[in-house]
């Protein structure tokens, strides 16, 4: 195919800025869906996608499109919208030519977006900005418009308004991703050279690898080669990705499509991995490839005991749709055998632990989530922990390193003075402030990820009205005073509610946790004293009083000292059933810990 009617292309947006919406009228206008046919959210094809509004899992899909004469062939490399798959869209990105930066007339630019839009900019892409959902009566178009020429310093001649619902304006749109999106480079008669920038699991075929491919050609029945891991497989299928995959002989460069070559592991063909061919292939593999950093751990264990071996299963076939995803056995006292798993972020885990009891009818309880520690021992070594319980003893510890993020929040002026209290509470550093406009600013902070991860982005939200918008990216590990609280119900430690943070928020953390257990623990015949402790230090407490029976009730008088009697037996019997008598932990205690209040 000639190289100069391709157009490879993705839309880059903040969360709920309409993406998916714009792909469904672009399908429609390039009739690779029918109009009639009543279908919304073609790529968002997970149920949870739909339900959440947000894009999990990239999609590609190739368009066909007339204009002057010729039929362009536009592929449409689809991206997440969330910042825990910036690595992803990251890859998305580098696999195209051109984008389409779409904004929220009602919202103006965000965080994710300006995120995106530095992305894309580092990958020299031609950026074309639109503006959505003009129809709103809160539309503020002019703004959005003058934001954009700001931010991209572009004319507003090359600023297209559109209504993705009502497909306005998507004719215009169409040619200006012909006209102004260059045609892909690469030469054909080099060695062979693709990125790959999604793969996925498929049952009957194995691991189904999207491609761009940037110079030569790849051909059914070629032995190819994964830069990453050295290892070799023969294409049993190659072709380009419609509604349904279309089957050809070869992919030239510049041409996006899949390739399936009997690949056991999604592993062995991860997301940014070059493909080339065995010895007389490229020598240098494409930049920007990284392994899948979790940033996110927590403990995943079944409901009901007798799940175990089921959820072993589940995370396994999970795993070959989500190379991010790790796991590894754990047993926990309170809890008993799980897995210690390793997330993105915290959407991530959300989804992980929806998908399992959607798609695999498992459900599951985790632990309270922790992020990766490095712990500098007295001995002059180092250790890894990614678990509360493997905390090593104080007396041995140097020093503790947690991880820092870069964040950027986007907020209007008014609800500054917010953002900067919580952020404060947060222990964030504030580095920068920039306005966007006279109504917008956007923050730059250096903040503990464990700060971030529980609810910072709910509260976020909620002092801002719904405004602020959040960004944040690794920046690196720091020595902080970190210190490991366990809970304790009845001088028990319950494992499964150890937690790590600084030690200025020990006693705030402990004591939100023992009032949230106070009120889901049901009441016992005996007094029960739920902990926080750092060591052997108590930091808070709260009780759970005893039942009582009335074992005076019988006496309608008499000499006091018999009810005394009573008294002290009771008294003594609750004591004695206090010593060996246990605790009955519900399992909504081991929700209602993560809901805890972290400010």
């Amino acid at each position: 195919m000639d190289k100069e009617l391709i157009r490879n292309f993705c839309i880059i947006a903040h969360i709920d800025h309409g993406k998916s919406t714009l792909a469904d009228r672009l399908l429609e206008a390039t009739h690779v869906i029918d109009k009639n046919s009543h279908a919304t959210l073609i790529l968002d094809d997970m149920e949870l996608e739909r339900e959440r509004g947000i894009t999990i899992k990239s999609h590609a899909i190739k368009m066909e499109y007339k204009y002057n004469g010729k039929t362009y062939i536009l592929n449409l490399i689809d991206t997440p919208g969330h910042v825990d798959f910036s690595y992803e869209v990251s890859r998305s990105l580098a696999s195209c030519d051109g984008a389409l930066l779409l904004v929220d007339a009602s919202q103006g630019i965000e965080a994710q977006t300006m995120s995106n839009l530095y992305l894309a900019m580092e990958n020299d892409l031609e950026i074309i900005p639109v503006i959505n959902k003009i129809d709103l009566e809160k539309a503020d178009v002019e703004g959005t418009e003058h934001d954009i020429i700001e931010n991209i310093g572009i004319g507003s001649e090359n600023i297209f308004k559109i209504s993705a619902k009502d497909g306005i304006g998507i004719e215009e749109m169409l040619q200006g991703i012909v006209k102004n999106i260059p045609a892909p480079f690469g030469n054909i008669d080099l060695p062979p050279k693709a990125l790959i920038f999604d793969s996925y699991f498929d049952t009957y075929r194995g691991v189904i690898v999207l491609i761009r491919m940037f110079d030569g050609q790849i051909k059914k029945g070629d032995t190819i080669k994964f830069f990453s891991t050295n290892k070799e497989f023969s294409v049993e299928e190659i072709g380009y990705l419609g509604l349904k995959k279309e089957e050809t002989s070869e992919l030239t460069a510049g041409e996006v499509g899949y390739i399936i070559a009997n690949i056991k592991e999604v592993a062995d063909a991860q997301v940014g991995d070059t493909i080339t061919i065995p010895k007389i292939g490229c020598k240098e593999a494409l930049p920007g490839f990284e392994e899948p950093k979790p940033m996110v751990f927590s403990g995943l264990f079944p409901l009901n005991k007798e799940d175990h071996e089921n959820l072993r299963d589940s995370l396994g076939k999970l795993k070959l749709n989500d190379a991010a995803l790790t796991y590894e056995p754990e047993s926990s006292l309170a809890l008993g055998f799980g897995f210690r798993c390793g997330f993105l972020g915290m959407l991530h885990l959300e989804i992980v632990k929806e998908r399992l009891l959607r798609e695999y009818n498992v459900p599951i309880i985790t632990t309270t989530p922790s992020v990766k520690f490095v712990i500098n021992l007295n001995d002059g070594s180092q250790k890894v922990i990614y678990n509360p319980i493997d905390m090593p003893n104080p007396i041995y510890i140097e020093s503790i390193e947690e991880p820092v993020m870069d964040v950027e929040i986007i907020v209007p002026t008014a609800f500054v003075g917010n953002i900067m209290k919580l952020v404060q509470e947060r222990r964030g550093i504030q580095k920068d402030m920039q306005y966007i406009d006279e109504k917008r600013l956007s923050i730059h902070y250096e903040m503990p990820l464990i700060e971030i991860i529980f609810d910072f982005y709910d509260k976020l939200k909620s002092v801002s009205k719904g405004y602020a918008s959040l960004d944040y990216s690794f920046k690196e590990n720091r020595k902080s005073n970190v210190v490991k609280v366990d809970i304790l119900i009845n001088s028990e430690k319950v494992d499964a509610m150890s937690f790590i943070c600084h030690e200025d928020k020990a006693f705030q953390w402990g004591k939100s946790v023992s009032e949230k257990l106070k009120d889901v623990i049901p009441r016992h015949l005996f007094k029960i004293a739920l902990q926080a402790s750092i060591g052997s230090k108590i930091i808070a407490r709260s009780t759970i009083n005893a039942l009582r029976k009335n074992v005076t009730a019988k006496c309608y008088g008499g000499d006091i000292t018999r009810k005394k009697k009573l008294l002290e037996r009771q008294k003594e019997g609750k004591k004695r059933m206090k010593e060996i008598g246990s605790v009955s932990i519900p399992q909504e205690a081991f929700l209602e810990v993560l809901k805890a209040d972290r400010s």
